[in-house]
């Protein structure tokens, strides 16, 4: 339970939430029509005479659109209707060249599921919320409006005309701009992990039209308004905090809440007025008399199920469990496609090269993955896409670390000096062995402790602390090549 109120002038205000996300389907023809769908394409380039509404033309479902939307809602635990049907919604705008959109709204293609969020991310066994989505329908896009290119007329780009969408609709379950910050990321989790969505809501192939209305705790829900096309999870949470805010300021003067449709500015954070609200009749929906309804049959769900990936949720838990990792590595690993995928690569290299357990391994992969990789590629400027960045180099260097060959932070600074300059990583690998040497080892001790006896008495006196300075000392003077564990060991016994 959100406990996010706004304080008002005249008390709390709570605010509900709803979300329709519009996230465009992964595929390579356009829900009606053989047209390209590919992002960044000359305008008017992609465009087939069934998207431009040439007479006579005649659209035909594109089956892949249909799997992966049945594939997302199985994704979610929805309801899959083996009978849907399309209906026409009536608008005229000038990038709708039919006059009418084709979508669904009486009998959609999935029903009822339901998608549990975290609401802290640094706690993910923590506290966490069940969002209902109430239905997940098809539908093709419209064209583009570019008002910029010219001083005194609009151009139209037909090219996302007829591309398909997938309609997802929350319920009102939301409270905070948390709550929907978090429902937002874990739906685009789940699109990209099944692979209908890429995510990419810089690009329009995901975005969300915001459902806000505010009410005084345990009252019946207030007047909504939605704020169209919010391209970011960022943006999502400062739509819905800016128009809370706007509504109560409204209520709280005395005025009324107006349904409609509004706009947000991303360089302000504010919302603006758009048009007032449409209803579902004023769109003068009836079925579309060129489509028939659609009837899966079971043959092609089993199909659709069988092709599931692991999902979030259940690769998670598997971590945890199998592998032995944190739930916030876990978590961490398991946040975006191309951060599992290399975890579970890269893993399956280091157990192949060391012939150790997959257990034994999954921590020291996740922390060099997470942590000490991470921060090496972050200081250059082609980060993880540089070129040799590589599966294989990763592995040797993990490998290394793993058996004791050298240290943790020895890997790190070969990687670095590896991806930055011209030298052979096996030699530096080698030139880099950790010694065990007890007696060298020993010799470096005995003199750090005879050059330090003021802070040997402080450590006997009770300030353990100061430990950690006698082992970094044995590093530096045996130039970071003493195996820790070694010395750790032995200044354990010197200052007993």
């Amino acid at each position: 339970m959100s406990n996010y109120r706004i304080q008002g002038a005249t008390g709390e205000w709570e605010v509900v939430i709803g979300l329709e996300v519009h996230a465009q389907v992964m595929t390579q023809s356009k829900l009606f029509s053989g047209a390209a769908t590919a992002f960044g394409a000359e305008p008017n380039s992609q465009v087939s005479l069934v998207d431009a509404a040439m007479p006579g033309m005649l659209p035909v479902p594109n089956r892949e659109c249909i799997r992966q939307a049945v594939r997302t809602g199985m994704a979610i635990n929805a309801q899959i209707n083996k009978w849907s049907r399309f209906d026409r919604k009536n608008y005229f705008y000038a990038d709708l060249p039919q006059g009418y959109q084709i979508s669904q709204l009486y009998h959609p293609l999935v029903g009822e599921g339901a998608i549990e969020v975290i609401l802290d991310e640094k706690d993910p066994e923590g506290s966490t919320k069940t969002i209902g989505i109430e239905r997940i329908h098809v539908e093709q896009d419209a064209g583009k409006l570019m008002h910029d290119q010219h001083p005194t007329m609009s151009y139209v780009d037909l090219n996302r005309s007829g591309v398909a969408l997938m309609e997802i609709v929350s319920r009102p379950d939301m409270r905070s701009p948390a709550e929907a910050g978090a429902y937002v990321s874990k739906l685009r989790q789940i699109l990209r992990y099944v692979g209908s969505c890429d995510g990419n809501m810089d690009q329009g192939s995901m975005r969300a039209d915001v459902n806000v209305s505010v009410r005084r705790p345990g009252e019946p829900f207030g007047t909504r308004t939605e704020t169209k096309n919010v391209n970011s999870v960022r943006f999502v949470m400062q739509a819905i905090e800016h128009e809370a805010m706007r509504q109560v300021d409204v209520l709280e003067s005395g005025g009324k809440v107006i349904q409609e449709t509004r706009l947000f500015d991303p360089d302000s954070g504010t919302t603006r007025s758009m048009r007032s609200k449409e209803d579902a009749h004023d769109y003068r929906y009836f079925p579309d008399p060129d489509l028939l309804p659609l009837e899966l049959d079971d043959a092609f769900l089993e199909e659709c199920r069988a092709s599931l990936p692991e999902l979030p949720d259940a690769k998670r838990h598997r971590y945890e469990t199998a592998l032995g990792l944190s739930p916030y590595d876990a978590a961490q690993l398991t946040l975006e496609v191309e951060t599992y995928q290399q975890f579970e690569e890269m893993l399956a290299a280091v157990v192949k090269a060391s012939g150790k357990g997959e257990r034994d391994l999954a921590k020291r992969v996740a922390n060099w993955l997470l942590s000490e990789r991470a921060g090496v590629l972050k200081s250059i400027p082609e980060g993880a896409a540089h070129p040799k960045n590589t599966v294989a180099a990763n592995t040797a260097l993990i490998v290394a670390a793993s058996e004791g060959t050298i240290s943790g932070s020895k890997a790190k600074e070969i990687f670095a000096a590896y991806l930055t300059s011209d030298i052979d990583l096996a030699a530096e690998i080698d030139a880099n062995k950790q010694t065990s040497d007890t007696g060298a080892i020993e010799a470096a001790i005995a003199k750090i402790l005879a050059d330090n006896a003021d802070k040997v008495a402080e450590y006997k006196g009770g300030k353990e602390a100061l430990f950690g300075f006698f082992v970094g000392q044995t590093m530096k003077a045996m130039q970071g090549k003493a195996n820790p564990q070694v010395v750790n060991e032995l200044l354990k016994t010197k200052l007993a």
